[in-house]
């Protein structure tokens, strides 16, 4: 049976059994549902300054038995800076447990709160979730704390509610709308995705208030105590958020972040339909993980970008500066829209945005500069090689020794350049605007990569996945078609 067939005969089972289960309103399994749900989170300054998170739940057993746990993914207690964890239930305090063994594993951040008595089937608990999070040992893409402000990615930092471990067993229905409050000092200006719906002056405080439904449920949140740029914080091309005034003038690099951001939507769609402009927002607390912990460094955000001052200092107009920002924004699009799989974190992970990046200078200075940069992976990933082992591509994890990440992170790129030369540009960028569209909110390997490219270019890519992924080394036809040629003798190619 050939492979369309065999996806056309699953695409209709998952649809008959949708229709079943719409038809049928008996549950198949245990489960509950969310039937309410807020999220309140306050930044409290101090020694160090804090953010105190709250989660209310009202849910509703929907399933097939009593239910006597709820299990919740927590942010991790080390990146996140997790502490201060109080759990109620009907208004009385409940204390979470580990996972039994087996399941540890697998979830090594989710806790079981015990309800006592059993949850009885049509019943509503209501469930209250605190804790305070300072400190993160990890500050960069998903969380930064500091004394004049603070970020917070799309996913990590409140608590994500999981279905029995049963057979069958949904995940919780969302409530058609989340409540998202952010209470700030009053000299803070800030970022949330969200529909806004007012905010209040209490003291020294404000608190601005949401409205957050299946398409912003992924919330995110950027605030501090900034000096804008322009003054009126209204520009058509991008907006400073900077600790102090900025020295040079940033026209110039706020109209090619702009000009990034603008062909990263027109290719994959808005990342939040309110940010009309990118925001790039200073953070002395980011690290550069990667590059070195007082690297320039720059985190995406649906927004924008976070930068530390390490970067600024390159100066807003650089190549280098715009070269780092521009990966971050690519780099949102394919960790915001999807989350990439740990398997793939390093080859997917990266090697989108850094793929990305090279659209985005071959849409500006042309085809030279595509393979001006192709060439500079090759150098990148020959001088890697010469000082540590090679793992295979699909292989190498983001915790790998800093050798190994190196020669990936060079080599990375160069596979979707491959997979560009074999699909052709059209189908390349539609099979990754399908990747996007379909895994929007979901987990993503390199399954759902060659699948997605397969169908959109109609080639079998099974060979040239393997020989990238579990093959060491640069295939040969590939060195030939870009290596050993100046730009004049491409030009006359």
């Amino acid at each position: 049976m050939n492979r369309n067939v065999s996806r056309s005969l699953a695409a209709a089972l998952a649809a008959s059994l949708a229709l079943f289960a719409s038809a049928c309103a008996v549950p198949l399994a245990p489960g509950y549902g969310i039937v309410k749900e807020s999220r309140d989170v306050q930044f409290v300054p101090g020694q160090p300054p804090e953010l105190r998170i709250r989660a209310h739940y009202t849910l509703q057993n929907s399933g097939t038995e009593d239910l006597a746990f709820v299990d919740a993914i927590f942010p991790e207690e080390r990146a996140f800076g997790r502490t201060n964890l109080r759990v109620e239930v009907d208004g009385r305090a409940a204390t979470p447990t580990n996972l039994p063994a087996g399941y540890q594993e697998a979830e090594p951040d989710a806790l079981r709160v015990p309800l006592d008595p059993a949850w009885g089937r049509r019943q509503t608990r209501r469930l209250s979730i605190e804790y305070t999070l300072r400190s993160p040992e990890n500050s960069g893409a998903r969380i930064t704390i500091g004394e004049n402000g603070f970020h917070l990615g799309t996913r990590g930092w409140f608590p994500e509610l999981q279905p029995p471990k049963r057979v069958l067993a949904p995940y919780p229905n969302p409530p058609r709308f989340v409540d998202f409050s952010v209470r700030v000092p009053a000299d803070f200006v800030i970022l949330a995705r969200g529909i806004p719906k007012g905010k209040k002056k209490d003291g020294n405080e404000i608190e601005y208030r949401f409205q957050l439904d299946a398409a912003t449920i992924a919330a995110y949140i950027v605030a501090g105590k900034y000096a804008a740029w322009p003054a009126q914080d209204k520009s058509a091309s991008a907006v400073f958020w900077t600790i102090r005034p900025l020295k040079d003038d940033p026209s110039s690099g706020a109209e090619q972040i702009a000009a990034a951001w603008n062909a990263l939507e027109k290719d994959f769609g808005p990342l939040d339909k309110n940010i009309s402009v990118p925001h790039i927002v200073e953070s002395p607390e980011l690290r550069g993980h990667l590059s070195g912990e007082t690297a320039p460094a720059a985190a995406a955000f649906p927004g924008g970008a976070i930068v530390n001052p390490a970067a600024l200092a390159l100066g807003t107009g650089s190549d280098q500066f715009l070269e780092i920002v521009t990966h971050a924004l690519a780099h949102e699009w394919f960790g915001d829209t999807m989350y990439v799989s740990p398997a793939a974190a390093v080859g997917m992970g990266e090697g989108l945005p850094e793929y990305a990046t090279i659209v985005l200078d071959e849409a500006r200075n042309g085809a030279d500069a595509r393979r001006k940069r192709v060439a500079e992976y090759l150098r990148r990933y020959d001088e890697a090689t010469k000082d540590a082992t090679e793992a295979p591509l699909g292989a190498t994890m983001i915790d790998d020794s800093l050798g190994s990440r190196r020669i990936a992170l060079a080599k990375a790129p160069l596979f979707f350049v491959a997979l560009e030369d074999a699909c052709g540009e059209g189908p390349m960028r539609s099979g990754l605007a399908h990747l996007l569209a379909v895994q929007r909110g979901r987990e993503a390997g390199y399954a759902d990569l060659r699948a997605s490219l397969e169908e959109s270019s109609n080639r079998d890519l099974a060979a040239m996945f393997r020989l990238w992924l579990n093959e060491k080394g640069i295939p040969e036809d590939f060195r030939q078609r870009y290596q050993g040629t100046t730009v004049g003798e491409v030009a006359q190619k």
